[in-house]
């Protein structure tokens, strides 16, 4: 079961071996780079020596490590955000230092709504996009929500869910493929009230970091993509309050120091209170009816010393939908991590990481059924991971994960007297050990690479029986897996490479080739992921997904890095990917892998992006042009067909205006082709109804998406460290009547015709929120 893992430490064997020519002649100058004002680790702060041309950025944990072979030179400490210091540092020896960056003071001239913080388009991963929530605060969303998952959809190669939702589809890949990381902890349900809100608290967040290419080896789990969200540390200097108070939801954060400059804390909370509305109507079941969510962020470090740190953070959110007393529905996330870092040398750091998640949802009928519907899925994970400096152009990344899932499927528990029979799904568990390693290779001022390998081993676990199905489905065999045994086993090794080529300071071509593996699949019949899907773990029946990705870019920054642009093309080549048979049930059913398809898959497409970062007026541009497609020997007669998120064309236009230091004007502007969907070629009717004949599967489409979204925000007071503001807002401006789903009836008084009709969710909403901090 392990023997793939032995690639990765002969791998690991060969690098070390390196160091021999180059460890040897280098010295290292590492450290941390904080916040001179807050105390926070700054992430992906750039560290460069002109002299040697040598540059790293700061880690999630802020520590840098850059190996030199010069004599006594100055290093270049830069981050978005903040004043630029020169560092002079002494080569002769291994040496240790804590720079200390200082905010930018806010000039009307240079604001900067949006990009990465990295001067130079040289050091970016390809296909990589990092922003913090204050880098996109003033982009218009729904109901005035800063929203992280619904901002990431305006950049190109990601495409929406849906109307409202924070569900979303990554270079033609399906919704369950992307990896989504909250202080390393998994989140398997992003979203609040069906997907209106994202479940992450844009208030508790430091940094985001989004790959959808180029996905370095510590990461697998997913074959679309990876979002790693990082929460604040706390402020270990000053105690702060933050929040904002909205039409229909409210946010608070918290944070301040337990022992100043060592210690720290952090609390974000935020809430929903729709449901008050519901006791202003007249309707008595409606007055005792619920609809709401809250969560809440929570963190805690501990700096024991210049070598070691200690974490604990945590999330809880629960949504909640109730009719009276005849009907109670509510689901929610946990997560929990403990991470210590530590750092041996100058050269070397670790973080070792223990996680916990979960998710649940459960559903109540108390009329004259009263039965319970219950799901769970747990994850437990522990990770160690290490970062070293082998040389002045060497920097490795290699360590070991080991997760165990366990699903509890929708299981009906019925009450006294039911008219509802009891039901009890079996429990599936697996085991997935993965060990990787990476280096980045600066092979000259022009070229540099990154190239590693992850080995994945993954079993199932007993109990349970596992059964085999013939091409109609049906059940032919079965296999008992007993407590403590492992059933079928699945090997992958996931290399992983990507290169970046510098023509000049302005100019880069970016290559990149991913291998991804997937062993948890989410089984979902909308565009929109809902609390009551299924998920189901890879076993005999099921295959892990695959995915192979190719791609190719062209990067140019013009006037001194104010603009941006970028051309990337990509192909991904999908396997073992998941559709159902027709009339397929996904819910409370002991043999429903026998309800599952297995194809194949193929998406490409070409993305456009320019950017202008600086200035009274700012903003970007993306286009994606793309297709992707499935095939499945059961539909459409084994014919290529569009994937249900396949969209031809994608836009987006986002753009802000500082009219005066009070005054911040923006807008956005999507438009998208419309969902590929299934519509009936044909009717027949038996016993007097009728059935509706289904041709081409996802052959027709829906129309065409778009809408205009503005909004502007008045900043009453701005001071260093408080300031107080109002952000207005319109979602839809224009009112769009956007499809959110198309369905079909029988033309009244003419039951020969069918006609369509669509189902719009939103027109235009306004929204006013203040936000405050002090």
């Amino acid at each position: 079961m392990l023997k793939p893992i032995k690639v990765v430490f002969y791998f690991s064997s060969i690098l070390f071996c390196a160091q021999q020519s180059y460890g040897q002649q280098s010295k290292s100058i590492s450290g941390f780079i904080r916040d001179s004002i807050s105390g926070e680790n700054i992430i992906g702060a750039l560290v460069r020596n002109e002299a040697e041309k040598r540059s790293t950025a700061s880690n999630k944990y802020g520590f840098f490590s850059l190996s030199l072979r010069g004599q006594d030179t100055f290093l270049e400490v830069s981050s978005m955000g903040y004043r630029t210091k020169v560092l002079p540092v002494q080569v002769g020896k291994d040496s240790t230092y804590i720079v200390q960056l200082v905010p930018e003071e806010s000039q009307l001239a240079e604001v900067v709504v949006t990009g990465n913080r990295r001067k130079s388009i040289k050091d970016l991963t390809p296909g990589l996009t990092q922003f913090s929530p204050k880098e996109i605060e003033k982009v218009p969303v729904l109901f005035g929500e800063k929203d992280i998952l619904k901002t990431i959809q305006l950049f190109p190669g990601v495409t929406s869910g849906g109307e409202g939702s924070s569900n979303f589809y990554v270079r033609g890949g399906g919704g369950d493929q992307n990896l989504i990381l909250l202080d390393e902890a998994p989140v398997y349900n992003s979203s609040h009230l069906f997907g209106f809100f994202s479940t992450f608290n844009s208030d508790a967040i430091k940094d985001v970091n989004f790959y959808k290419g180029g996905v370095p080896a510590q990461y697998g789990g997913k074959i679309s993509s990876v979002m790693e969200i990082t929460t604040l540390d706390g402020n270990n200097q000053h105690f702060n309050v933050e929040g904002g108070l909205g039409l229909i939801a409210s946010r608070l954060k918290v944070e301040g120091p337990i022992q100043k400059g060592k210690s720290s804390f952090m609390i974000s909370g935020r809430r929903t209170y729709a449901d008050l509305f519901l006791k202003l109507s007249s309707d008595e079941n409606i007055k005792k009816s619920a609809l709401f969510f809250y969560d809440l962020n929570a963190k805690l470090n501990y700096r024991v010393d210049d070598k070691n740190t200690l974490y604990l953070s945590g999330y809880f959110g629960k949504d909640a939908m109730a009719y009276h007393d005849l009907f109670d529905f509510n689901w929610g996330n946990a997560t929990g991590t403990m991470r210590w870092n530590h750092v041996w040398s100058n050269r070397l750091f670790s973080n070792t990481t223990l996680i916990f998640s979960k998710f649940n949802y459960q559903v109540k009928i108390e009329d004259d059924n009263n039965f319970k519907i219950r799901s769970d899925i747990f994850n437990y994970n522990f990770k160690q991971d290490f970062q070293y400096s082998l040389s002045d152009r060497h920097n490795l990344k290699f360590g070991l994960q080991a997760a165990l899932q366990e699903i509890r499927p929708a299981s009906i528990e019925a009450g006294e007297d039911s008219k509802v029979n009891s039901l009890r799904i079996q429990h599936r568990k697996g085991l997935d050990i993965a060990a990787y390693i990476s280096d980045d290779w600066s092979i000259n001022d022009k070229l540099k690479l990154n190239y590693g390998v992850r080995a994945t081993t993954y079993a199932t676990l007993g109990p349970g029986t596992f059964y085999t199905f013939d091409n109609a489905g049906e059940a032919v065999d079965s296999t008992y897996v007993g407590r403590g045994e492992m059933g079928k086993k699945y090997i992958y090794l996931e290399p992983r490479i990507s290169l970046n080529y510098a023509l000049n300071e302005s100019t880069t071509f970016k290559a990149s080739y991913n291998t991804n593996v997937q062993y948890l699949h989410q089984l979902s019949n909308t565009t929109s992921s809902l609390p009551t899907d299924q998920y189901v773990l890879s076993n005999n029946t099921i295959k892990p997904q695959l995915s192979n990705q190719y791609s190719l870019g062209y990067f140019r920054n013009f006037v001194s890095n104010r603009y941006e642009f970028s051309v990337e093309g990509y192909y991904r080549d999908l396997k073992n990917q998941i559709d159902y048979r027709n009339g397929a049930d996904l819910q409370a059913n002991e043999l429903l892998d026998g309800e599952l398809l297995f194809g194949k898959g193929r998406a490409y497409g070409v993305e456009w992006f320019i950017k202008k970062r600086l200035g009274r007026l700012n903003g970007w541009i993306s286009y994606t042009l793309s297709k992707s497609e499935r095939q499945f020997e059961q539909i459409n007669d084994g014919q290529w067909f569009n994937a249900r998120q396949d969209k031809t064309h994608n836009i987006a236009v986002v753009a802000q205006y500082q009219l005066n230091p009070k005054w911040n004007l923006s807008a956005n502007f999507v438009y998208y082709t419309g969902d590929a969907v299934t519509m009936p070629a044909g009717k027949y009717f038996v016993d007097d109804r009728t059935i509706f004949y289904y041709d081409k599967r996802n052959g027709q489409r829906m129309p065409a998406y778009h809408r205009l979204d503005l909004a502007a925000t008045y900043d009453i007071k701005r001071t260093k460290n408080t300031y107080s503001s109002l952000s207005f807002g319109i979602y839809n401006a224009y009112n769009r009547k956007n499809a959110y789903l198309i369905d079909f009836r029988e033309k009244e008084g003419q039951s020969n015709i069918t006609e369509i009709y669509r189902i719009a969710l939103f027109g235009t909403i306004p929204s006013v929120t203040w936000n405050f901090k002090f």
